[in-house]
């Protein structure tokens, strides 16, 4: 490493940190990963970097962050100055105006996020999550959102295992221990979109109506749940192709799901990462499914991926419209009725947000999740019913064509909406966009206009002894309704109640805690419901309220392991624990495998469970609080934050 004035650093840095687009466009990136040390979590790789000189400047950087073992070479020479301080490394040379230029960056990385080294059932699973600034954390990249690159990947990894990462495959080649997969892209992205992830799965594929291949990646062990799990892919594919007006912009889609992930999922272009707790069965799929996270991350790969907000001040015009496109993807599927219910739920929650002082205009960077996802979406909504089917399409259609790989404000949105329907929006934005406060009132009078089945579940306020409530339940059409009049009335609930779907059910093992002797049998109907939630439920209410048959309801969900939490088997085990005369299972090897569910092999949502009802029974042994305390150190936030707060509770219980 050679060394550089300090007062020429300090000159760079404040010159150009937020400023180096106008010198210089970096333009493709070629990424070679052919290293990856799983005990030390470390990648050792090269990229080169193709760019243009756009302006005379002494200095270009790149962000790196926990990255060494430089060797680096520009344009093929390598005798050139670079240093690295900050989380930047700087490459010190007086370029003039040129095209072309090749810098070449061999490095390790040991990242402290954005990349991870799991093991899941005694396999390696490595994936990426580069949403924020962090990709940069494992490959010298630009935080910059506004500077969009090519990238193309080179990974080497062990034979027999999956390498997937942006693009397209256009060569494997096996060697005796090894593999090398090459990915290719077309097209640009910010640097926050790229991934990979290796790991051990088998793949499904079909292909969308206008040609993409579709890839559905699972482990092995799961192929009975591949359908559960990707059910309406391609029907949502086909629809938002449609919807949007714009062809799905990259060369295939490809969805993987991964172990002990940060979030629901991911939008990484042309390769969304997921949560492996929506990997269903058909039982789970009724209760906890993948189709609303599936579109969002679908949705993203036009808003979000394709074009990308300048700043976080328009973050909605991401989060908004994934939104709002998957709730109409959704609509295509579930029908209007949920779709009208899940906007009515926002304005409820919305309302909510701003009644207890939390409520942010939507142009705010600092705003919550609630804001930027929910609101967004109304904003469309509401524009939409404003200006018409037609010039709302045509808008957006616009507006993608427009800045498609480019980089974008809620302004260049707006304007080419006020094109098409000929008006100022002015008053519009102001209203509905930068106000603080969400126009709640008004959300729910379009939604009442729009919607008979609104107004319905609008009329539902229920009290004991209701005769109207009584009638609701019994002659209302929607589902939705029939929750509402269980939710706040639960004793009107009769034998004819449980003759609804599953969703009423649900709702019944929910809020009818007390079960009257004449509806013991059909209560206990519900243990048959195509619902691990229903049968959950049904099974504690119905172990608390007959005591004399728990031995009978234990018995007959003995098997039942339910979500990948394993929300039935946990309850039954401590349930069965609570059972004294029940002896079908040793009680002994009951409870270690209930401590042994919070050990680091299962994933976060396993452990939490399990530390839960631990602490419920007050049975933590030294296994659990060994358990608990490598937990703080976990890369999942909630499970850290729940391990830290469960420390601290017994703590002072110990007190």
């Amino acid at each position: 490493m050679k060394k550089i004035v300090v007062v020429f650093y300090v000159f760079v840095s404040s010159v150009l940190y937020a400023q180096q687009t106008e010198y210089v466009d970096f333009k493709k990136a070629e990424v070679s990963l052919d290293a990856f040390d799983e005990n030390l979590k470390k990648v050792t790789g090269k990229v080169d970097y193709m760019f243009d000189v756009l302006k005379p400047v002494d200095s270009i950087f790149l962000d790196s962050k926990n990255i060494n073992g430089y060797i680096v070479s520009l344009n093929n020479n390598d005798s050139i100055n670079y240093y690295v301080e900050n989380d930047k490394f700087w490459l010190i040379h007086k370029f003039k105006p040129s095209k072309d230029n090749v810098l070449s960056l061999k490095f390790e990385a040991n990242p402290k996020k954005a990349l991870y080294f799991l093991n899941r059932d005694n396999d390696n699973q490595i994936w990426t999550q580069g949403q924020g600034k962090y990709t940069s954390n494992w490959l010298p990249s630009l935080d910059d959102v506004n500077d969009k690159i090519e990238y193309d990947f080179s990974i080497t990894y062990q034979n027999d295992y999956e390498v997937l990462a942006n693009g397209k495959l256009i060569d494997k080649h096996v060697g005796d221990s090894l593999t090398t997969w090459k990915y290719d892209m077309k097209q640009p992205m910010s640097s926050y979109l790229a991934a990979l992830v290796i790991g051990k799965y088998n793949k499904k594929t079909e292909t969308s109506k206008s040609g993409i291949p579709l890839e559905y990646y699972f482990y092995p062990e799961d192929s009975l749940k591949v359908e559960p799990t990707y059910r309406y892919s391609k029907q949502m594919f086909d629809f938002l192709e449609e919807e949007i007006g714009v062809a799905y912009p990259w060369q295939n889609y490809k969805q993987v799901p991964v172990h002990d992930f940060l979030y629901a999922g991911m939008e990484n272009t042309s390769l969304t990462i997921f949560s492996d707790a929506f990997v269903v069965d058909a039982i789970a799929f009724n209760d906890k499914n993948y189709v609303n996270v599936n579109a969002h991350e679908l949705a993203h790969q036009w808003f979000g991926d394709l074009v990308t907000a300048k700043s976080g001040e328009h973050h909605w015009l991401q989060e908004g419209f994934a939104t709002y496109y998957a709730l109409l993807a959704e609509r295509d599927v579930f029908g209007d009725n949920y779709f009208y219910y899940k906007l009515l739920e926002s304005v409820l929650d919305l309302s909510r947000q701003d009644l207890s002082g939390n409520g942010t205009s939507l142009l705010d960077p600092k705003s919550s999740s609630l804001t930027f996802y929910q609101r967004g979406a109304w904003v469309l909504h509401v524009l939409r019913d404003k200006v018409g089917d037609v010039v709302f399409k045509k808008a957006v259609k616009n507006y993608l064509n427009k800045y498609q790989f480019e980089n974008v404000e809620t302004s260049d949105f707006i304007e080419e909406v006020e094109k098409l329907y000929g008006k100022s929006l002015t008053s519009f934005v102001n209203y509905w966009i930068k106000n603080k406060a969400f126009p709640y009132d008004e959300a729910f009078t379009i939604l009442k206009r729009q919607s008979v089945f609104v107004n319905e579940y609008a009329m539902v306020d229920c009290e004991a002894k209701s005769s109207k409530c009584a009638d609701y339940l019994k002659y209302y059409v929607s589902d939705e309704a029939k929750v509402k009049v269980i939710s706040q009335v639960p004793e009107l609930v009769t034998s004819d109640t449980f003759k609804n779907s599953f969703i009423v059910r649900q709702a019944i093992s929910e809020h009818v805690t007390i079960i009257p002797a004449s509806l013991k049998e059909d209560y206990e109907s519900l243990l048959n419901d195509k619902s691990y939630i229903t049968i959950e439920k049904a099974l504690y209410n119905l172990w608390v309220n007959f005591p004399l048959e728990r031995a009978k309801y234990l018995a007959k969900t003995r098997k039942i392991v339910g979500f990948s939490d394993k929300n039935v088997r946990m309850l039954w085990i401590v349930l069965n624990l609570n059972t004294p005369y029940y002896e079908a299972d040793s009680k002994y090897e009951l409870f270690n495998e209930l401590v042994n569910y919070t050990d680091a092999s299962y994933n976060a949502d396993v452990r939490i469970n399990a530390f839960k009802y631990l602490d419920l029974i007050k049975s933590c042994n030294e296994d659990c609080k060994k358990n608990l305390e490598s937990a703080k150190s976990h890369h999942n936030w909630r499970l850290v934050k729940f391990a830290k707060e469960l420390s601290e509770k017994l703590e002072q219980n110990k007190n």
